[in-house]
Parts: C-alpha cells; sequence; structure tokens
C-alpha cells in the first residue's frame, strides 16, 4: 500500500499546504484549515472506476497509425451544438464543440443553474426536434456501442434533488420529455450514467459536489476537484459528449479549488453581475476553440434568463430633457461598445473631510480627476461632497471614461446641463491632456448607431470621419470644457 501523506485544506478557499495554519494564508478565513490524507497515485496500472475507461497504454504500432499529416485532418465534421441564446453561443465561439468540457464560474446566486438548466432544456427540444425528422420517428440501424444515440440531455445535480430541479425547470419553461435529471455525488455513477446515456450534453452541477472514492480529501478539496475534472474530461474525450461543469468561486470572484482545472478544461467562462440589477454578463477567461473577448448579455428575472441582443439602451436614461450633471460615454466590453451616462451631484459639504461616494466608477480615479478639474479647468470641487454613479449598474472604470466622468463634475457644479446628443470620450492625464483611447472609430460608429451627432474626442488620435457625426478634437481639459459649454467665466 503507498503511504499516506498529510495535507491540509482550506474548505473556503481550496488553498492546500503542508502545514496547519488557523487563519487561511491565501483567503485569510479563521478555523477553515482541515487536515486530510491524501495517498500518492500509484505507479502501476489502475482498476478503472464503473463506468469509466481504462487509461492504458498505446502499444508502438498504433502510434505510427494514430499519427497523420496535418493537412489531411478534416474539421468539416465537426459541428458544434447550439446553446438556444445566441449570447452564449457568441461566447463559445459559435456554439458548443462536442467532447468538449466547459467551466461556468460565478457567484452564489448569480443565476448559473438557471442559465444551464434553460440551456439543457433548449438542447432537449432541438435534439427531439431533429430525431422526430427521421422517416419512421426512429434510428432504423443499431447504434455503434461508442456512437450512442446523443438523442437526450442528462442535468446531474449535486447540490439539489430530483424535485428542486424539477420545480425550477417548470419555472423557467425547461420541462422537456428528452432532458434526464439525476441527482447524486458519486463520481462511478455519474461517469456510469454519462456512459449508458450517451446524451447530446452533460451538464455536472457542481465540480465541488462531487467526490471520487478512489482517492482520499475532502468534498471540494484540491484533490478531489482534479479527480473529478479529470474523470470528467476523460469520459467527454472518449464518448465525444460536451459536458458543462459548474464551478465555485472565492470570496475574491477567483474560482476555488486548483488552478489545474482551469488548465484542464478547454472552456472557461465567468458569469458576472451585480445582486441588486437583472444584468448578467457572461465572459469566457479562456477558449480553445474561439474568441475570449467576447461577452453575452443577459437579463435575470422570475422566469428564468432571457438573452439581452442590443444592450445599447441599458446604461442609459429614459429622461428627453438635458439634467446637469449627466455625461455620456462608449466603454469597450470584449467586441461590443456599450453607452454607459454618468452622473454626478455635487453638493456644498458640512464635514470637515468632504465625502466621496461612487458607484460603477474607479474611486481612485476620482480623487484625480477632482484635482486635474481644479488645477486645468479652474473648477474647484475639493471642498465639496461628490456623489458619482452610472445607471443600472454599468461599468465606467476604463480611462476612455475619464472626459465623460470629469465632464459630468463640471456640469454638476456649474449646474449647466450637457446636450443629450453629445458624448465625450478620451482619457485625462495629470497634465490635462486628452489622451487617446482604442478602438475609437469602433465606439463612434455605436454613437452614431444610437443617435448621437456630437463627440468630444482626443486631438491626439488619428483622423476619423463618422457619417452623420461632427467630432471636436480636444487636446487639452480646457478644449474640451469649452467645447461642451463648461468653461468657467474668469472675471
Amino acid at each position: 500500500m503507498a503511504k499516506k501523506t498529510v495535507n491540509y485544506v482550506c474548505t473556503e478557499c481550496g488553498w492546500s499546504g503542508g502545514k496547519w495554519y488557523g487563519r487561511c494564508p491565501e483567503c485569510g478565513q479563521w478555523g477553515t484549515i482541515e487536515e486530510f490524507h491524501e495517498a500518492p497515485a500509484a505507479t502501476g496500472a489502475r482498476t478503472p472506476a464503473p463506468g469509466r475507461t481504462s487509461r492504458t497504454p498505446i502499444s508502438v504500432p498504433n502510434v505510427q497509425s494514430a499519427a497523420k499529416p496535418i493537412t489531411s485532418i478534416s474539421t468539416d465534421t465537426v459541428n458544434r451544438l447550439p446553446t438556444g441564446f445566441g449570447e452564449f453561443d457568441r461566447v463559445l465561439g459559435g456554439g458548443i464543440v462536442p467532447g468538449s468540457v466547459v467551466l461556468i464560474a460565478g457567484e452564489p446566486g448569480i443565476g448559473k443553474s438557471t442559465l444551464l438548466l434553460e440551456t439543457a432544456g433548449n438542447i432537449a427540444k432541438s435534439v427531439a426536434a431533429a430525431h422526430s425528422r427521421t422517416p419512421d420517428g426512429s434510428d432504423s440501424e443499431p447504434h455503434d456501442a461508442h456512437a450512442g444515440t446523443h438523442d437526450s440531455v442528462l442535468y446531474i445535480s449535486g447540490e439539489e434533488s430530483q424535485a428542486q430541479v424539477r420545480l425550477r425547470a417548470s419555472r423557467i419553461g425547461a420541462v422537456e420529455e428528452n432532458l434526464l435529471l439525476a441527482a447524486t455525488t458519486d463520481l462511478s455513477t455519474v461517469l456510469g450514467l454519462i456512459d449508458s446515456v450517451r446524451p447530446a450534453l452533460a451538464i455536472v452541477d457542481s465540480a465541488q459536489t462531487i467526490v471520487s472514492q478512489d482517492v482520499d480529501g475532502i468534498s471540494g478539496g484540491s484533490t478531489q476537484v482534479r479527480e473529478v475534472a479529470s474523470a470528467l474530461i476523460d469520459s467527454a474525450k472518449s464518448l465525444d459528449v460536451p459536458v458543462l461543469l459548474v464551478g465555485h468561486v472565492t470570496k475574491d470572484g477567483s474560482i476555488a479549488g486548483p488552478r489545474t482545472l482551469e488548465h484542464l478544461v478547454d472552456v472557461v467562462c465567468q458569469f458576472e453581475g451585480e445582486s441588486q440589477t437583472a444584468l448578467r454578463l457572461l465572459r469566457a477567461v479562456k477558449n480553445r476553440f474561439g474568441p475570449t473577448d467576447e461577452v453575452g448579455c443577459f437579463d435575470m428575472s422570475g422566469e428564468g434568463i432571457e438573452e439581452v441582443r442590443d444592450p445599447a439602451g441599458l446604461f442609459l436614461s429614459s429622461q428627453n430633457e438635458p439634467v446637469e450633471g449627466t455625461c455620456v460615454t462608449f466603454t469597450l466590453d470584449g467586441h461590443r461598445s456599450l453607452a454607459v451616462e454618468v452622473q454626478s451631484l455635487v453638493t456644498n459639504s458640512v464635514l470637515p473631510t468632504p465625502r466621496r461616494a461612487v458607484n460603477g466608477v474607479d474611486p481612485s480615479r476620482i480623487a484625480m480627476l477632482v484635482a486635474v478639474l481644479y488645477r486645468h479647468g479652474g473648477i474647484s470641487l475639493l471642498q465639496n461632497d461628490l456623489y458619482i454613479s452610472t445607471i443600472a449598474g454599468g461599468q465606467a472604470k476604463e480611462p476612455g471614461c475619464d472626459l465623460a466622468i470629469t465632464a459630468a463634475m463640471a456640469s454638476a457644479a456649474l449646474n449647466k446641463p450637457i446636450a443629450k446628443n453629445v458624448c465625450a470620450i478620451g482619457e485625462i492625464s495629470l497634465t490635462g491632456q486628452v489622451r487617446p483611447v482604442p478602438r475609437l472609430e469602433y465606439r463612434l460608429r455605436e454613437a452614431q448607431r444610437l443617435g448621437f451627432t456630437k463627440a468630444i474626442v482626443p486631438a491626439t488620435q488619428k483622423p476619423l470621419k463618422v457619417k452623420g457625426m461632427t467630432l471636436a478634437p480636444a487636446t487639452n481639459l480646457k478644449d474640451a470644457l469649452a467645447f461642451l459649454h463648461l468653461a468657467k467665466q474668469r472675471h
């Protein structure tokens, strides 16, 4: 028997080490370090778990026959599986690749299970429709033992019972005849279900709840998560069944468990959003089959999750008349350009230290922009309370939003509104210079599509022409405020 080694694991974030600590050195939580014994992998062959294929070494003759010239390998037969959500397919690069393993991570309660259950219902409906289009309604020829029918979707829950999943499916309208539900935490059972059903898609919710009996360790520990992920990847590749795997996150937002989990899977997606708003964003952190700068927008409601194909007006107010203290800018999130309205409120402070309350913007940049506005714009807000926010949870934290934030503060301080058809895009340096931003033309085209006719842009940017828009190139902050009619009159 192999000698067991003692290891210590944090139950909160998955940190592991060879020494016990009262406080976790990774997440800082007290009393979360627990001891467990891990047996090192044996050097000989290991008996595979039920339903799992053994990892036998390839013989020498097969190695030569398996190697092919790259030019002779065809990818025309790879058909991606549509998820039923255009936004989900956009993030994945066109759909789910057969045999791939996709890791979906996000904070608790953000809607991961709801998104995947609704995706399972969409795929089950499409698979059933495609299967019913056969001449006799069923396959006339017997299926190969390794091909499977792929006419169903398998949803395996390790956190909820079958009845709980059924209730959620009824609420979001994902009840389909060929959507199979299973509730188990045993890895051998999970692998056996995938092997026997051979579904078109398998969903495991979640990786931290599945336990393998072949290795020691607590549920959700580094050893268990690594073993579960490796087994599911082997099953997905050998059976050509795509697997969607749910992963937990720590308090700082990173994926819980060992970092090798992200390296093992093919795609890593982050499901983000504020609990106070219904907007959800799905972005690919890693993608072997597509880009990693795509973002999918979803709207969470009581009836489930709906995709937002055009999120242009999500972060804009519905007021028709211009209001002082507001300015619109355009940010980049992946390949998308989003309009974000920045609102500012300036009041006289009665406190020894003026208050700075922000939401959706970077607090450190606000302090810098207040100093630049005073030094190079002649508008002093050092003794005023500042309240700066965005609309509907929009994010204006990139440097290209500096000009709009400064313009909103100046508009609120001077009580002069900015026209509704004017936007401001640019970064402001400590010297008051308006610096260029990436992909300005892409932002301006989106602004023109939304009805904006004038834009304050950096003068150092490459000259651009956008049909239907008037561009005002500003060299410094003074020029930008003058274009916006916010220059302070000097007596």
